[in-house]
């Protein structure tokens, strides 16, 4: 399998053949986002050319809408690591900005797409909008393929459907919690990566150290609020645990947290980046009388990671 490159701004790619091009978000690069980079990789197998995704960092509405509504599933390092195992020969992460929001129809079609990709053929939604305004589609770029000499083959309307589907699934599962479902859609288990931090240490005190998980991007998707079994590799081996995504209510906490007692395992991760994967929901938040309680029902939660885990 090919090494992936990165390109950090459109202008950075230089091909050394024709390219069969794809763009768009690809956020959680899902099993329907996979389905349309098989379609892509086939294409350019079969036109011997390079395959290209070009995807934006900013995403377009953190730019030119409020940026506090979006909710992504992957962080920009998520993604990459993702279309890392895929087969593809370029992932072109271009700076979004207003500025570039400007370029006329034809100016991104003549100055990049042709100028600087070499395209030889694009693979695009039959609802893809683009130019200032977003004005053109996908008749319009059919034509400029016939003015400028490439192909322009459309991802069917079912096809584009299975993607929104499969995104607004995932996003809605993980919502409610159910983790089952948004990893099926997903083909992974729905993955949470941060700084492990120093917190209150309160989990010491009652038996059960856990790591502060900080994650540095705000626009990242947090699921909902509870008790989850997780996995992550630590020290080069799996290790499984329990995560609590809440705000700890017994011991009056005023602040979200994400915090994981890791089974069998016991090192210094401070400072350490790692990646939680998310295995199973448990239960939700509760405030419980005394710490004795609460202490019983972490342990209570331990029994039924446990349970999961010996069933997987």
């Amino acid at each position: 399998m090919c090494v992936l490159k990165i390109h950090r701004s459109i202008y950075d790619f230089k091909p050394e053949k024709k390219t069969v091009v794809t763009l768009g978000t690809f956020d959680g690069v899902h099993i329907g986002h996979r389905k349309i980079i098989e379609k892509l990789l086939q294409s350019a197998a079969q036109n011997q050319a390079e395959s290209v995704i070009l995807t934006f960092f900013p995403h377009p509405r953190m730019v030119l809408q409020d940026r506090s509504e979006i909710q992504l599933l992957n962080t920009l390092d998520e993604k990459i690591a993702l279309l890392e195992n895929t087969g593809l020969d370029h992932l072109i992460i271009h700076p979004f900005d207003e500025n570039f929001s400007r370029l006329t129809a034809d100016e991104f079609v003549s100055k990049i797409l042709v100028g600087q990709f070499n395209i030889g053929k694009i693979i695009i939604g039959h609802d893809h909008r683009f130019g200032r305004n977003r004005t053109a589609n996908i008749d319009d770029l059919i034509v400029f393929g016939q003015e400028y000499g490439f192909e322009v083959e459309q991802i069917s309307a079912q096809e584009i459907d299975a993607v929104s589907v499969s995104s607004t699934k995932i996003r809605n599962a993980l919502h409610q919690g159910n983790i089952a479902l948004a990893n099926e859609y997903l083909g992974y288990p729905y993955p949470l990566n941060g700084t492990v931090v120093q917190g209150k240490q309160l989990g010491r005190t009652i038996g059960f150290p856990t790591a502060n998980l900080h994650i540095a991007e705000d626009y990242k998707l947090i699921p909902k609020i509870g008790v989850y079994v997780v996995q992550s590799q630590l020290e080069g081996r799996t290790v499984f645990g329990m995560m609590s995504i809440g705000t700890n209510p017994t011991v009056a906490g005023e602040h979200l947290t994400i915090e994981t007692y890791f089974f069998d395992f016991d090192a210094d991760l401070y400072g350490q980046k790692i990646t939680l994967s998310l295995l199973e929901y448990l239960r939700e938040e509760q405030k419980f009388e005394s710490i004795d309680a609460l202490k019983t029902a972490i342990a209570n939660d331990q029994q039924k990671a446990l349970g999961f885990l010996s069933k997987k």
